[in-house]
């Protein structure tokens, strides 16, 4: 019976992880959250007010990849991805949000195309920079056949992956760094039109989730996504900070992903699945530390730290490793 009960609240708490997940990437879907992140973090909208950006500059709503539990009734939304992008080496891949924007300042009608990723394990067994290039790979291909045709390339779009990472390293929080494509003369002096080869950006964001780090964006997202803010003081801070309005949606979504949050650890404390999580956790940040060591070359020291590995856990780890 005890194994019965504590296999039914393993199977709750797993639940509501993913519902916690899910209301989440339903935050970020909300057109005004994607407008602040895309006037700090493009630079095609840096001077366009985040109103504009969510009225006039994001196009349409993109393919869902299930039924929405409650659609926005007050406002416009893009209701969290999407398309299937099948790999055949990974099996079927669903972006998170997945949307087209136009490109202000434009003669002709340019589009971009734009994925935002929520991303809480900053280690998953792999650099998570090249599965952010290789997402953008997969935007830039699937427009053969869909965007252009034949050998039309100049129909080409820019795409961009901005992953926010709600869990990075310590030295790593509360920035926001880009990866893209540049000029560079290796000899002589020519330079080509930055659309001709600015075509991919890859963006990551890391937040520090207490929802008190930075200002801007940072503390917008760390706000929005952070389990120790209250869900009054979000709203508050949202409204009066940001000029965000919580309509109906808004307002249920950050209510619900802090009841979510509460009861994964309620339930898991209650049902005493903690020591199998604990356990599990140990045996990832040791696969993390050996991914860290021989993909990226670390020490095992600087490895730990990049893991913020505890001073007094850290020998244990070791005759594990030495094991």
């Amino acid at each position: 019976m005890e194994t019965k009960t504590s296999l039914a609240s393993g199977i709750e708490v797993t639940q509501d992880r993913v519902d916690y997940d899910a209301a989440c990437k339903r935050l970020l879907s909300e057109k005004i959250i994607l407008a602040w992140i895309m006037r700090s973090c493009l630079a095609e909208y840096r001077d366009i007010d985040v109103n504009e950006i969510a009225e006039k500059y994001i196009e349409g709503t993109p393919f869902v990849s299930e039924v929405p539990v409650s659609p926005d009734e007050t406002g416009p939304r893009i209701r969290g991805m999407a398309q299937d992008q099948s790999s055949p080496t990974e099996g079927s891949a669903y972006f998170d949000i997945y949307f087209n924007a136009i490109v202000p300042g434009t003669k002709e009608v340019v589009q971009m195309i734009i994925n935002v990723e929520a991303q809480a394990d900053y280690y998953p067994g792999y650099p998570l920079h090249k599965r952010g290039v290789f997402y953008c790979g997969r935007m830039i291909s699937s427009q053969d056949g869909t965007v252009f045709v034949n050998s039309h390339y100049e129909k080409l779009q820019k795409v961009c992956s901005i992953w926010v990472c709600t869990r990075p390293p310590q030295y790593m929080e509360n920035t926001i760094t880009r990866y893209y494509i540049a000029e560079d003369n290796l000899v002589g002096d020519v330079h080509a039109k930055p659309e001709y080869y600015d075509l991919l950006s890859l963006v990551m964001i890391c937040l520090d989730n207490t929802g008190k780090g930075n200002k801007g964006i940072l503390k917008l997202l760390n706000v929005l996504l952070s389990s120790e803010v209250a869900p009054a003081e979000k709203k508050q801070i949202l409204q009066d900070e940001f000029q965000i309005p919580m309509t109906q949606t808004m307002d249920r979504e950050v209510s619900n992903m802090c009841n979510l949050s509460q009861a994964v650890w309620e339930k898991g404390e209650a049902s005493g699945i903690e020591k199998g999580i604990k356990q599990g956790y140990e045996t990832g940040l040791l696969a993390s530390v050996k991914n860290l060591m021989g993909s990226m070359g670390l020490t095992v020291d600087e490895a730990m730290n990049a893991l913020r590995i505890p001073d007094a856990d850290r020998q244990a780890y070791l005759a594990k490793l030495q094991q």
